[in-house]
């Protein structure tokens, strides 16, 4: 049995202090140390800002110490524990000071190539525009959507209880009603962390169908159409394939499928939870489109669509052949980028497969300007959106909306240290120890997410403003430019070719003729 280290601390203490008493005063030499440690010890454990402090007593400054030294020592022994495609330090420093609410300014300039061939910059005005106070929202429900609902520009993306603690749902969605966003649930059902707060849901069906899911692992019609009437969820998602791993279920360790959780899922408990990679719900882009049309009869009406990585173009406008003939469409779509990350995905994978998200948006973007669909769809984006100049990119390459994850994770606590499928998250993010989730404060940290969204959506209205531009609606693909080599830049309007409404059905153009006469609606194919 472990002993824990304040408990050590004190009785160390007291033994040297015990010493200094009644053999010799040099023992004070050490008892002093010893009581000032186990004060920090007490403090550390008391204390509700710094997860880390309260998993880890008096261990948790050596990483603060660490982040002090930076660039150079925090850039070494901390962007090195994350992924192959880590935000660069300035994005998490951004992240993290946003969340804490204090200013994100550094001096110097700006420590990015800006002559790397691939870099990116937007383009200001001479003639900027006052910067907006009332942040635009999205209007989410097309003609067969009976209860619409209105989306922020930056919202809470899908992460599973079971893969985050209560407390971590509980912040999130605290954080999301604080500041008025929509937090999606994920695949892993509906649970009282996320009811009961009271913010906006935007519930996620994946296809192990959790929380309404037969004793056969099939769609439950009732059980979701019961769930789908609750208050709090605004919109339905049903998730066809996620960034980070296309084509292929997620993964749930059975030493995280507690009662609690095996109770939500519907799923037996202590046994690894694997999602099948495929729905059985449809089979073809018709019967997909069917589908989902029942959905919204099921969900009273309230707004119905899907996420996806984008993969074939072929396929995706087959689904839009399907929305053509069938008459109906979803309400949204959410693109989720190959850059997503996950603590549950083959390394393969997630650095190969999958369209990137600005080709997967600027892809479901024109196919459905092209088959005259868009007016009746909106398009959120999902993957490494971190800042307000993330937001505007994606924005002006197609998106009405965007989600973040892992930037939200940030705002929670989260310090990638990579053991979300351990079981052992020493910040209480990514657990189901009940004694390491204690450690995150649910009210901090919903302070935290509320203050990173609201500071990220000004700074994408101020760069628009600074841009010329008032709406989103006003961005344009001439204002985002590439710089194709050392010598060259060009706008998106120059680099990507941008369908006009209606064009796909009148006279298809060369780039886009032959996907779309093999495109078949009654069949997936590439």
């Amino acid at each position: 049995m472990k002993i824990p280290l304040v408990i050590l601390l004190a009785l160390l203490a007291a033994c040297a202090s015990a010493a200094a008493a009644l053999s010799t005063p040099w023992f004070l030499a050490l008892a002093v140390p010893l009581v000032l440690l186990t004060l920090v010890a007490v403090h550390d454990l008391v204390q509700r800002r710094h997860s880390v402090l309260r998993n880890y007593p008096v261990l948790g400054h050596f990483r603060f110490a660490l982040e002090a030294l930076r660039p150079e020592i925090q850039q070494y022994f901390i962007e090195r524990n994350f992924d192959g495609r880590p935000f660069d330090r300035d994005t998490r420093s951004i992240v993290y000071e946003r969340a804490k609410g204090t200013d994100a300014e550094e001096p110097f300039g700006t420590e990015l190539d800006l002559y790397r061939p691939g870099s990116e910059y937007l383009t200001p005005s001479m003639a900027p525009r006052p910067v907006r106070t009332d942040p635009p929202r999205v209007r989410i429900g097309g003609p067969d959507c009976t209860r619409p609902y209105d989306m922020s520009l930056l919202n809470v993306s899908a992460m599973s209880f079971g893969s985050l603690s209560a407390n971590a749902v509980l912040a999130l969605n605290s954080g999301a009603r604080a500041g008025g966003f929509a937090h999606d649930t994920g695949e892993g059902g509906l649970s009282e962390y996320h009811l009961r707060p009271g913010g906006d849901l935007v519930w996620e069906i994946g296809t192990g169908y959790f929380g309404c899911r037969t004793d056969e692992g099939g769609f439950d019609e009732k059980k979701f159409a019961a769930k789908a009437a609750h208050e709090q969820v605004k919109c339905v998602s049903l998730k066809i394939s996620q960034g980070a791993k296309p084509g292929i279920g997620g993964v749930l360790p059975g030493a995280k499928v507690n009662a609690e959780i095996a109770e939500v899922r519907g799923v037996p408990q202590g046994k690894t939870v694997v999602s099948p990679p495929f729905h059985r719900v449809y089979s073809t882009p018709r019967e997909l489109v069917r589908f989902l049309a029942r959905m919204r009869e099921l969900a009273d009406g309230k707004p119905v669509g899907f996420k996806l990585c984008v993969g074939s173009r072929r396929e995706f406008l087959a689904v839009c052949k399907a929305m053509l003939e069938e008459g109906t469409t979803p309400d949204f779509i959410i693109v989720d980028g190959a850059e997503g990350g996950t603590g549950a995905a083959p390394l393969e994978f997630a650095d190969h497969i999958g369209m990137p998200l600005g080709e997967g948006l600027m892809t479901v973007h024109n196919a459905l300007v092209g088959a005259g669909l868009r007016e009746r769809i909106r398009i959120g984006a999902s993957g490494k959106v971190a800042t307000g100049s993330d937001l505007v990119k994606r924005l002006l390459q197609g998106a009405d909306y965007t989600n973040a994850a892992r930037a939200m994770m940030f705002a929670v606590g989260c310090i990638q240290a990579q053991r979300c499928h351990t079981n052992t998250c020493p910040v209480g993010v990514a657990t189901q120890d009940e004694r390491r989730a204690r450690a995150l404060d649910v009210g901090d940290k919903a302070q935290r997410v509320q203050r990173f969204q609201e500071a990220t959506v000004k700074s994408a209205l101020q760069i628009m403003a600074a841009m010329g531009v008032d709406e989103p609606s006003g961005l344009r693909p001439h204002q985002l430019v590439q710089r194709v080599d050392p010598h060259t830049v060009r706008s998106y309007a120059e680099l990507h070719e941008w369908l006009t409404p209606g064009q796909l059905l009148a006279s298809a153009p060369e780039g886009w003729a032959s996907d779309w006469r093999a495109a078949d609606p009654d069949r997936f194919t590439h």
